[in-house]
C-alpha cells in the first residue's frame, strides 16, 4: 500500500526562516525610523539561507543592535500577533530568555502570506516594542500561560504566552475601564475586549478616543509601544570596555560594533579579543572581520587558518563571514577555498554562496568550472552565485554557454535563466551545437512570453526547431495542468 506524501519539513522550515528575516528586516527600518543606526547582530537573522549539513551553534543574542545608543532588539515575527516565545526547562541555553540582557527589548511583527512559495510573506508597517525587563519580571511573577510539551522527554520546548488583548482592524477607542477595553472599526460594530484573565489582569495600553491599527496590542501584562526612539550616548570608549565582558554575548556584540569603528583604539581592542588565550573562537572569527575589513594582516591571517579548522562549522563560520567582510583578500580565500579539491564539499559550497553574496565578478570563471565537480551542493550554490553575478553581467555569462564545456552548461543555462534579462539576440550565437540548441530553448522558453516575443522572430529564422521548442515550453508553463499535484 502506498504512503501518504510526507510534509515538507525543508518547506516549512524555510517558512519559519523567511518569516522570521522579513519580520526583523522590518523591525531594522523600524529602527532607522526612530534614529537608530541599526546593525545585523545575530548571523542570517534578516537573510533566509539554511545551511542544514552542517550546524552552527553560535553565541545566542539579540538579532539588531544600535551603534549609537547600544540598545539591542530580538525581532520576533508572528503570523498570530501574541506575545509568546519558545522555552526549553531542561536547557538553560534554550530558555527563552537565554542570551538576553533586561536593557533589551523584543519587537514583535506580524507578517502575513503574500504568495504560495516559502519566501512569499509580507511584513505589517507596526513594530511594537516590549522590554525584557518587564517580560522577566511577569515571567517570574506567574503572569504567564505555559503549553505542555507536545512530547514527554525532558528537553521538549514548550511556549510561553504573556496574556494580551489585540485589536482585529484598525479602530477608535470609545471606552477604557476596569472591566474592559470597547473599541470600533469603522463602519462596524463595538468590540469590547475583557481585561480579566482568569487570575490575571491585564493593564490597558491605550486611552478612550485613541486611533489603533489592526494588530495592535490594546492591553498586556507588560508595557507595550510602537516607540523606540534612540537616545545616543554610545561609543567606542563603550564598545572597547563592553569587549572585555565576561559575557560572550556581551564581548562578541562589541567585536561586531568595533568592527564599524576606525582608528587604532578599536584596532587595538580587536587585536587583544583575536590574541586573547581561551577566546570563544567565533568572538575571535568576528573580530579578525573587523580587522580585515581595515586590511589588517592578522584578520587575515585569522580567517585564513579558521578556513582549515579541525570543526567543520568553524570552517563554515570562516566562509560567512568572509561574504560578509568583502574586498580583495576575502576573494583570495574565498576562491582559494573553492577550488581546493581537498576541502569539504560543503565549505566548498559555501565559498560559492559566499563569492554570490558578494557579488565578486572575478569568481566567474571558477564558479563555472564547479559545474565539473562530482558534488552536486557545489554545483548548486555556484549556479546559485552565478545568478546573481549574471544579474549584474549577462554577457560573459551568455559567452560562458558557447564556450563552457557540456557539463557546464547546464548550471549556466540555470543562471541566466533564474538572473532574466537576456534578449534573444544575445543568445543567437551560441546556437552552436544541438547541446547549446537545447539549452538556448530552455533559457528563452522560462521567460516571459511578453519580453521575448519583440526579438522571437529573429530566433524562427535562424533555427525554426529551437524556436517550436520554445513555443511547446511556453504553452506548457502557461497550463493550468503545470504545476498540479496527483495529491
Amino acid at each position: 500500500m502506498a504512503l501518504p506524501r510526507a510534509f515538507k519539513s525543508d518547506e516549512s522550515f524555510l517558512e519559519k526562516i523567511a518569516m522570521g528575516a522579513i519580520g526583523a528586516q522590518r523591525t531594522l527600518q523600524d529602527l532607522e525610523r526612530q534614529g537608530h543606526q541599526p546593525m545585523e547582530l545575530e548571523r542570517g537573522s534578516t537573510s533566509f539561507k539554511i545551511w542544514k549539513a552542517i550546524k552552527i551553534k553560535r553565541v545566542r543574542m539579540p538579532d539588531l543592535l544600535c551603534l549609537r545608543c547600544g540598545h539591542r532588539v530580538e525581532s520576533r515575527a508572528k503570523s498570530k500577533l501574541e506575545i509568546s516565545m519558545s522555552h526549553s526547562k531542561a536547557q538553560p541555553e534554550r530558555g527563552w530568555d537565554h542570551g538576553l540582557s533586561n536593557e533589551d527589548h523584543v519587537a514583535l511583527v506580524l507578517c502575513e502570506r503574500s504568495g504560495p512559495n516559502p519566501l512569499d510573506w509580507v511584513a505589517s508597517e507596526l513594530v511594537q516594542y516590549i522590554p525584557v525587563a518587564a517580560l522577566r519580571q511577569a515571567f517570574e511573577a506567574g503572569q504567564v500561560r505555559t503549553e505542555k510539551p507536545k512530547g514527554g522527554e525532558e528537553g521538549f520546548e514548550v511556549r510561553v504566552t504573556w496574556p494580551a488583548a489585540v485589536a482585529s482592524a484598525d479602530a477608535e477607542v470609545e471606552a477604557v475601564d476596569e472591566r474592559g477595553i470597547r473599541y470600533r472599526p469603522e463602519g462596524g460594530r463595538a468590540v469590547v475586549v475583557r481585561l480579566q484573565r482568569r487570575e490575571i489582569q491585564l493593564m490597558p495600553l491605550v486611552e478612550p478616543g485613541a486611533q489603533v491599527r489592526a494588530g495592535q496590542i490594546l492591553a498586556a501584562v507588560v508595557p507595550v509601544s510602537d516607540r523606540h526612539e534612540c537616545a545616543g550616548g554610545a561609543g567606542i570608549d563603550m564598545y572597547i570596555e563592553q569587549s572585555r565582558s565576561i559575557s560572550e554575548t556581551d564581548r562578541l556584540a562589541a567585536v561586531k560594533a568595533l568592527g564599524r569603528f576606525d582608528g587604532p583604539a578599536a584596532t587595538e581592542a580587536l587585536l587583544a579579543r583575536v590574541e586573547a588565550q581561551g577566546e570563544h573562537v567565533f568572538v575571535r572569527v568576528d573580530a579578525a572581520a573587523g580587522l580585515l575589513r581595515r586590511g589588517h594582516a592578522a584578520g587575515y591571517g585569522v580567517l585564513g587558518s579558521m578556513l582549515k579548522d579541525e570543526y567543520l562549522s568553524h570552517r563554515l563560520e570562516a566562509v560567512i563571514v568572509l561574504g560578509e567582510v568583502g574586498g580583495p583578500e576575502a576573494t583570495q580565500l574565498l576562491l582559494g577555498t573553492l577550488q581546493d579539491t581537498g576541502q569539504d564539499a560543503e565549505i566548498r559550497a559555501g565559498a560559492a554562496w559566499s563569492l554570490g553574496e558578494m557579488g565578486a565578478r572575478e569568481a566567474l570563471p571558477a564558479l563555472i568550472r564547479s559545474f565539473t565537480a562530482l558534488e552536486t551542493v557545489i554545483k548548486v550554490e555556484a549556479a546559485r552565485a552565478l545568478t546573481k553575478l549574471a544579474r549584474g553581467q549577462i554577457q560573459p555569462v551568455v559567452e560562458a554557454l558557447t564556450a563552457g564545456a557540456v557539463e557546464e552548461r547546464p548550471g549556466i543555462a540555470w543562471a541566466l535563466s533564474k538572473a532574466g534579462g537576456v534578449r534573444v539576440g544575445q543568445l543567437l550565437p551560441a546556437l552552436k551545437d544541438s547541446d547549446t540548441r537545447e539549452w538556448v530553448a530552455y533559457i528563452i522558453g522560462t521567460q516571459a512570453k511578453e519580453a521575448m516575443l519583440p526579438e522571437i522572430e529573429a530566433l524562427a529564422k535562424q533555427d525554426p526547431e529551437v524556436y517550436f521548442a520554445v513555443t511547446v515550453l511556453w504553452k506548457i508553463l502557461a497550463s493550468w495542468i503545470y504545476g498540479l499535484e496527483e495529491y
